[in-house]
């Protein structure tokens, strides 16, 4: 058997030696040992470990935006993240011209659409409801049906006006009306509440921002604990997605939510080009650092930017290294050294482990970092 790319000498994780061929875009055999021929052989050196593709489930990549906007590849192969799911920077006006530019990427680009139809072009999408047309949101969802993996309802005040919780109570709508899609659902300042908000979701929905270190967070600032709400939520199955950006993660909320035995479900960045070029984002690496300082894992930080995000939104043939998966694989090296990083409200810690892609593989093409 002749292989398109073998890839030798690799770990896991969990350091299990693994190997893994490569044919036609898909993975072709998962072992610990392949002998056989292929066009293309990556021979890794020691203690170099191997994962499916890195998912970061919330960004803004359109690049035509003014608010919130990066271009794909930037944020995507060259920080070895195989695949971007672009979290509601677009609506049904524009979402079209998003996935034209989106496909000329190396990155595998997703969307989730905004239920305001023309996405951020303002900071306030959903204080006109006017805006919020379900039928542009159903149609835009059946011409791309590859490409819109969910919507997006941004419910914080600066975003929502006098309108409260009925932008969101209009997203599970559309929700219900189109086979239950996934549903993220950004928090910030009051109104609404962040205890009215969790009450709107299901199971299944996506908090993201989980740690901010707002008042209508998810820590009480004067007993120092979890709200008894966001137990209930999170306890009901909500996934809970760090969505770092510039102003929505906090040390010490993850690392009290940790102490409680709250962990986030998923590990998003919520990065665009001003939070990546000036920090404090700068790449998913460096947000997957900040949770090993918080005291999670190497193990399960990268469950949650594989297999969590493709089981949440539904990507059927990535976030595992099995056969007949897509070819998509982010080789990486943890290695010790220390360095100050910074959460959104400046607080800082000191890493004493770096976590370095070395090479990025989307559907079976080899991309250095």
């Amino acid at each position: 058997m002749s292989y398109d790319l073998i890839i030798k000498n690799g770990k896991t994780i969990k350091g299990n030696p693994v190997e893994i061929a490569i044919n036609a875009g898909k993975i072709a055999k998962v072992s610990e040992k392949i002998d056989a021929d292929s066009k293309e052989l990556i021979e890794l050196e020691q203690g170099t470990y191997v994962s499916a593709g890195w998912i970061d489930d919330h960004v803004h990549c359109f690049e035509k935006m003014t608010l919130y906007y990066d271009f794909p590849d930037e944020i995507g192969v060259k920080k070895g993240v195989t695949t971007l799911i672009d979290a509601g920077t677009t609506g049904a006006e524009n979402i079209h011209e998003f996935y034209d530019l989106a496909k000329q990427a190396k990155t595998n680009v997703y969307a989730l659409i905004n239920i305001s139809k023309w996405g951020i072009v303002e900071q306030d999408e959903l204080a006109d409801l006017s805006k919020v047309k379900e039928e542009l949101v159903h149609n835009a969802l059946a011409e791309l049906p590859g490409f819109v993996v969910g919507i997006k309802a941004r419910m914080s005040k600066t975003v929502i006006g006098e309108n409260g919780i009925t932008p969101l109570e209009m997203a599970k709508n559309i929700q219900k009306e189109n086979n239950h899609l996934p549903l993220m659902v950004h928090i910030g300042s009051a109104p609404p509440e962040l205890e009215e908000i969790l009450a709107h979701m299901s199971k299944g929905d996506v908090l993201t921002h989980c740690f901010n270190g707002k008042s209508n967070g998810i820590v009480n600032k004067e007993t120092n604990q979890i709200k008894d709400f966001a137990w209930a939520a999170y306890d009901k199955g909500i996934v809970f997605d760090i969505g770092h950006g510039t102003d929505s993660f906090n040390f010490h909320v993850a690392e009290t939510a940790l102490r409680e035995g709250m962990k986030a479900t998923s590990i998003s960045t919520d990065i665009y080009i001003r939070n990546r070029e000036n920090g404090p984002v700068y790449d998913l690496a460096t947000t997957m650092e900040k949770l090993r300082i918080v005291g999670y894992e190497w193990s399960e930080i990268i469950e949650k930017v594989t297999v969590t995000p493709a089981e949440n939104f539904q990507l059927a043939t990535k976030g595992h290294l099995k056969e007949g998966y897509d070819g998509d694989i982010t080789i990486f090296k943890i290695e010790a050294g220390q360095k100050i990083v910074t959460d959104s409200n400046g607080f800082t810690r000191e890493t004493k482990e770096w976590i370095k892609p070395v090479k990025t593989i989307i559907g079976g093409t080899v991309y250095d970092n």
